[in-house]
């Protein structure tokens, strides 16, 4: 049975992502921050029993990750999605009232949480069948594309969270781990907001279309939902 270790799977993306790979029959491994507050991911692991377990994470919080992964040291894990991810609501505010310490948080969950999680768990991957890690992005983290200025806290920490995506594709390639970022597209999250433009349900099909298709030539690609290239 294939197995998926998702990060942020209270809500969402990862909610949808631990709901559809369980359907598909997989063993999933659905973290968050606050599992007795996470009632949908609850539920949905009350209708998966034998599928989906529930760990609490916090990706932000170092020495959970280690402790997680030194738990789960005998499993094997086909994928690897880090999903958690955070948009500063102070980001909203501008030049000139930048929030340095929401900066910092952003930096510590958007980028530091996605290679410690990969530095954890890597021999985890690399005895998988289909051996992948994939990172959850934003078209915003794009430097080509942008085209509006501002979001200088969310831009920034998703456009090093690419980077550690592709340093990572270059330094796993021996243990033959493919290692992309993915943008899920502006999905009508609470992140994403009621004006968004895809349901969390079409973003998720797409994520799963591209996964499933990735090759070790694929890695350190940056990916939208519907399998085309984003220029970095």
């Amino acid at each position: 049975m294939k197995t998926i270790l998702i990060t942020g799977a209270n809500r969402g993306i990862g909610l949808e992502l631990a709901k559809q790979y369980a359907v598909d029959g997989w063993r999933v491994f659905a973290c968050c921050r606050h599992p007795e507050k996470a009632e949908a991911l609850n539920k949905l692991s009350n209708q998966y029993p034998a599928q989906i377990k529930v760990y609490s994470l916090d990706v932000a919080e170092h020495k959970q990750i280690e402790q997680l992964a030194q738990s789960l040291s005998n499993e094997a894990f086909d994928l690897l999605i880090n999903n958690a991810g955070i948009y500063p609501s102070s980001d909203a505010s501008g030049f000139g009232r930048t929030n340095y310490s929401d900066w910092m948080t952003a930096f510590s969950i958007n980028t530091m949480a996605p290679l410690k999680m990969a530095e954890a768990f890597v021999n985890n991957v690399a005895r998988g069948q289909q051996k992948l890690i994939v990172t959850i992005t934003s078209q915003m983290g794009s430097i080509e594309d942008n085209s509006s200025g501002g979001n200088y806290l969310y831009r920034t920490s998703k456009a090093a969270a690419n980077m550690v995506v592709k340093s990572l594709a270059l330094d796993l390639q021996g243990q033959g781990i493919t290692a992309v970022a993915l943008n899920p597209g502006w999905v009508k999250t609470d992140m994403g907001g009621p004006n968004a433009m895809i349901s969390v349900e079409q973003s998720v099909t797409g994520i799963r279309q591209v996964i499933s298709r990735l090759k070790i030539s694929d890695s350190g690609k940056f990916f939208g939902n519907d399998g085309h290239l984003i220029p970095w």
